[in-house]
């Protein structure tokens, strides 16, 4: 049986803020916002820095609620499932997210992730602005300008992983850092 103070202990250790795992509702992404808002309240931390964590909270969570799969079980039952991590490390903040997609949207996203690593910071504006302007919604029904918003306010590149799961589906996870 899993002792709940040594689960506590890794957790303080890890320096983990809050984390989440289930399905992701409006409900809950006004909740989490509202806990981080405090959170970074009670540790005083620079309006700046405190800003740009809580923009790339707000976009992250963003991306998991209008980006997630549902994924059919065996059993027929639909799991709509993500997992949220954020804590602080080294006076530096780490935002994980993870969640399915199905195998098909893989290649396109890796796609789209690689040529926003690729581009440097003012290239990142301009593409923002292309993107912006070009109107294009995506099937989800966003233009496509999150992650390219995490990266220019990060100023970092990208860092995600996918995990095959079976033939139709892939988990995706993202881990952004934000420095101070």
């Amino acid at each position: 049986m899993l002792d709940i103070y040594d689960f506590y202990d890794k957790m303080e250790r890890n320096n983990i803020m809050l984390s989440f795992k289930g399905d992701i509702t409006s409900e809950l992404l006004t909740s989490i916002l509202q806990i981080m808002e405090s959170k970074l309240d009670n540790l005083q931390e620079e309006p700046k820095i405190k800003k740009k964590v809580y923009n790339v909270l707000v976009e992250c969570l963003q991306n998991l609620y209008h980006h997630m799969d549902d994924m059919m079980m065996d059993t027929n039952d639909r799991v709509r499932s993500a997992i949220f991590m954020i804590g602080k490390v080294d006076g530096q903040y780490n935002i994980i997210t993870g969640n399915y997609i199905k195998a098909d949207g893989v290649t396109p996203l890796k796609s789209r992730l690689d040529e926003i690593n690729k581009l440097s910071k003012e290239e990142l504006k301009d593409y923002y602005k292309a993107v912006l302007n070009n109107g294009e919604m995506s099937v989800k029904g966003g233009g496509g300008l999150g992650m390219i918003d995490i990266a220019r306010k990060t100023g970092q590149k990208l860092n995600y992983n996918f995990m095959n799961v079976d033939d139709k589906y892939s988990f995706f996870s993202l881990n952004i850092k934000i420095a101070q």
